[in-house]
């Protein structure tokens, strides 16, 4: 089958105040192919898109789409000539509806003048028909689990009939159950011909799904190949400039005595119905389920991030309440949220506000100002023990790539030295160099005695680094496995016990 050239990105370059994003980087992308995009955090990759899509504003380079040369000013402008993307990080209206998020700023109208509600419900229907996307258009986009909003923003990119649709890691919160759809999906856009370019840093998905792979690394062009050229291991020594023999950190932790004893908790107006569970000192302790088990909201109950039905919290042998997220940081507490954009980060805000946010008692000198000298020196300490890539502490956070944003977060609980670290998706978006950085920094902290609970929809990422696994189904505890003597087949028999 002939495969023409689509989108010919040639020589573009862009440079930001002390940092230059992209240096003289190729890219094409021919009709009916999926186009793989790899890196590093860092290493240019979302920001080659956002000069694509008229977010930014490209130094040097020229970009061709079906033959005719383009320089979008505007994310509008490349949705109206056939380039679409579907970012990692969310960006919807919360408060509005399904069907509004899908047509927002392109609402159907009766007569040119007036919104037809009946005319964007029937096109609606008829997108989620042709996607097989089970979600209610009328649904208020906040109450929707991340999933279902992933599967919301995919949709919309294919209601615009592009001739180019760019995937940044679609499927970090997505199911393996809604990975198969979204791929179902993929290919039906191929068989059309329309380009597909694709960010993820899960190589099996890569190498599944792929056509041809263009590896960078800190902003340059490395490596155009066909897919089945080449092997996980050559992908990893092309992205990072080194071999990288094992995907996880050996297990050096020795669990303990039992730190941590959590009876029977269920959250108010949310999936939790009963969770029974200890954690151990030493100890790294996985949370596994489908999505809607109640995985995120026992670490929220934990940390009072939401109102607790009942149940107890024991530490150290001690009842606490936890009843808020302050209450929860005073003993010893800490949450990685999920969702580190709407969550985690303070966007307009620079790396070092950041970082030190939730320990700035630290910091205080006679009790009545803040030292930037410790606070300077601390957000050193993190940018250092988390390799993160920022030209300066001053930096706004929102500037700095996903996986990025996501070490300062990591840095800023490390700082506050907690007993319980509670981590949901702890690498999400992150690259597989950086990755092993964040396992061994979790073994390291378990190596000093600390108790870290971890939610992953990564199976292997459990496997390979907690030591224990307990696994939720229908908002309840299913069942406990021992991570050395489990099976994925097991953990996805239990996750299905009471849906």
């Amino acid at each position: 089958m002939d495969h023409p050239v689509l989108l010919e990105m040639k020589g573009i370059s862009k440079e930001f105040p002390g940092v230059k994003a992209l240096d003289n980087v190729n890219l094409t992308v021919r009709a009916g192919t999926v186009h793989a995009l790899m890196g590093e955090n860092g290493a240019g990759k979302s920001t080659l898109m956002k000069c694509l899509f008229g977010i930014y504003n490209r130094d040097a380079g020229t970009i061709t789409l079906d033959g005719k040369e383009i320089h979008f000013k505007s994310s509008k402008e490349a949705l109206e000539n056939g380039v679409a993307m579907v970012h990692q990080e969310l960006n919807q209206a919360l408060t509005r509806t399904v069907q509004d998020n899908l047509w927002l700023g392109r609402y159907p109208k009766m007569g040119g003048i007036m919104v037809s509600e009946r005319i964007m419900a029937k096109r609606t229907h008829e997108i989620f028909d042709t996607l097989e996307v089970s979600v209610n258009p009328k649904a208020v986009m906040s109450t929707l689990p991340v999933s279902q909003r992933q599967m919301v923003e995919i949709a919309k990119a294919v209601s615009y009939d592009s001739k180019i649709i760019v995937f940044d890691e679609p499927t970090s919160s997505l199911t393996e159950t809604e990975v198969e759809h979204l791929f179902r999906i993929i290919d039906m856009l191929k068989q059309k011909g329309c380009g597909i370019i694709y960010i993820s840093h899960k190589m099996d998905e890569i190498l599944r799904i792929s056509d041809d792979i263009t590896v960078m690394r800190d902003g340059q062009w490395v490596a155009t190949r066909p897919a089945k050229e080449l092997t996980m291991e050559e992908i990893i020594k092309l992205m990072v400039g080194r071999e990288l023999t094992n995907r996880f950190p050996p297990k050096t932790n020795k669990p303990g005595d039992v730190i941590l004893d959590v009876q029977h908790i269920a959250g108010k107006y949310t999936r939790l119905k009963d969770a029974t569970f200890q954690l151990r000192k030493g100890e790294v302790l996985g949370i596994a389920g489908l999505d809607g088990s109640g995985r995120t909201e026992v670490l929220e109950n934990l940390f009072g991030a939401m109102t607790r039905e009942g149940g107890t919290i024991t530490l150290h042998g001690r009842e606490i309440q936890n009843r808020t997220p302050k209450e929860s940081i005073k003993n010893g507490f800490a949450l990685l949220t999920e969702e580190r954009r709407a969550t985690g980060i303070f966007g307009i805000r620079d790396i070092r506000e950041n970082t030190v946010i939730s320990s700035l008692k630290d910091y205080l000198m006679g009790g009545i100002c803040l030292s930037d000298k410790q606070m300077k020196e601390k957000t050193e300490w993190a940018i250092q023990a988390m390799h993160i890539k920022t030209p300066t502490q001053k930096t706004q956070i929102r500037s700095l790539s996903g996986g990025n944003q996501q070490k300062v977060i990591i840095g800023r609980w490390l700082l506050t030295k907690p007993e319980v670290l509670l981590l949901d998706e702890p690498t999400r978006g992150i690259d597989v160099g950086a990755k092993y950085e964040i396992y061994q920094l979790i073994i390291d902290l378990a190596n000093e005695g600390k108790g870290v609970i971890m939610v992953s929809s990564e199976m292997p990422e459990l496997l390979g680094v907690c030591d224990r696994i307990i696994v939720m189904s229908g908002g309840q505890v299913a069942g406990e496995v021992d991570a050395k003597n489990t099976s994925q087949e097991e953990i996805l028999t239990l996750a299905a016990k009471y849906v």
